[in-house]
């Protein structure tokens, strides 16, 4: 079985755009800011008026909640609620009509249940670097090697390959087919990859990762699930998924955010200004220094200190190398990462429909961590 997705073909979008009158904002530059639910984005939309539309894709989330458009002379307010797209047009300089699209992370309810009940089957290895590697057939004839990356969206292929790949694009992994996606492109993967896919590709699906039989398991519903899981709320962080967690140290709990990063080969990664507002650091063993890379190619000197201990709802994890960032955390906003050397430990099932994941402690739970 095959779940094809498809972009909305330029036709479909001209029909829609022509069907009523579409409210109009003016703009003599091209750079627009947005605040997205309250988080301003400061000239960090460009218009394009050769996009039919062009799709502003809100941060996700189940709550309603206002996006704001401001040009250099006019702005527009408009409320999004899971599902909904909002169509208008900005005028630039007078003459060129800027066809624009504010779009809810979450597709329509009507698209996320509709298909039959099934479950997809996806097998990856387990690389010596923790990264999820999944077998990726590119047009039908080559391989590409891919990471599957928990704190990443949509595909990411390195640039010098990127460039290389015939349009229009077809990317298989497993039984499952992507029709012309877009893939972004990256300088940075985990060791060896050709690139990676993110967790929205999954939008309203439910994502096993079962690391003791290295399957990824994309279901349309729910399965039962053995003894041993445990329920945990997901919440989305400007799109990005986070649990919640906390330390204990010197009779002190310490809680905060966590954003879950199957793309990074650590255990943890602190950010330095939750570190620097509890003294995280403070009495713990420096176990290393190194240098860390973010997917813009951008490198910090960081120092790894080893935690005694932490929880995951009722799991308890002991002495926890955690990687100490050393400035502003380069997602632009204070989260705390998970990496896979730790959640390797569980297998998990993801539900994009509820926003809940399940955690169950697997065959490498006990295993010594690379940083040791």
């Amino acid at each position: 079985m095959k779940y094809i997705f498809l972009l909305m073909p330029l036709l479909a979008a001209q029909c829609l755009f022509s069907q009523t009158a579409l409210p109009v904002i003016k703009a003599s530059s091209k750079k627009v800011s947005i605040n997205d639910g309250g988080y301003l984005q400061k000239d960090s939309w460009f218009l394009s008026p050769a996009a039919r539309p062009d799709v502003f894709t809100a941060d996700r989330s189940r709550q309603a909640k206002w996006v704001l458009f401001y040009t250099d002379i006019d702005s527009i307010k408009v409320k999004v609620t899971p599902g909904s797209r909002f169509n208008f047009i900005v005028l630039l300089n007078g003459k060129d009509s800027c066809y624009t699209q504010i779009a809810s992370a979450i597709p329509p309810t009507d698209k996320i249940l509709a298909g039959t009940d099934r479950s997809d089957t996806i097998p990856f290895t387990l690389t010596l670097y923790n990264a999820i590697q999944v077998k990726a057939i590119s047009n039908d004839t080559d391989t590409l090697n891919l990471h599957f990356d928990l704190g990443s969206f949509d595909f990411r292929i390195m640039r010098a390959l990127l460039t290389k790949i015939k349009k229009p694009l077809k990317i298989q992994m497993g039984p499952l087919t992507w029709i012309n996606p877009e893939p972004g492109a990256t300088t940075l993967t985990a060791h060896d990859m050709d690139g990676r896919f993110g967790w929205n590709l999954f939008e309203g699906k439910i994502v096993e990762i079962n690391y003791d039989r290295q399957l990824l398991i994309i279901h349309s519903k729910l399965p039962g699930l053995a003894k041993g899981y445990s329920a945990l709320a997901l919440s989305f962080i400007h799109s990005y998924l986070c649990i919640k967690a906390s330390f204990a140290q010197g009779g002190t709990t310490y809680s905060g955010d966590f954003l879950l990063d199957t793309g990074s080969d650590a255990a943890m990664i602190a950010d330095s200004s939750w570190t620097a507002l509890h003294q995280f650091t403070s009495g713990l063993p420096v176990i290393r220094t190194k240098i860390l890379h973010d997917p813009r190619g951008v490198s910090y000197e960081t120092k790894t200190v080893l935690a005694p201990q932490m929880r995951i709802h009722n799991f308890t994890l002991t002495n926890i190398p955690a990687m100490v960032l050393p400035g502003p955390n380069p997602t632009g906003f204070s989260i705390n990462f998970l990496g896979n050397d730790l959640l390797k430990r569980f297998n998990m099932v993801l539900d994009f429909r509820k926003d809940m994941v399940y955690l169950k402690p697997n065959l490498l739970f006990n295993t010594p961590y690379r940083e040791q």
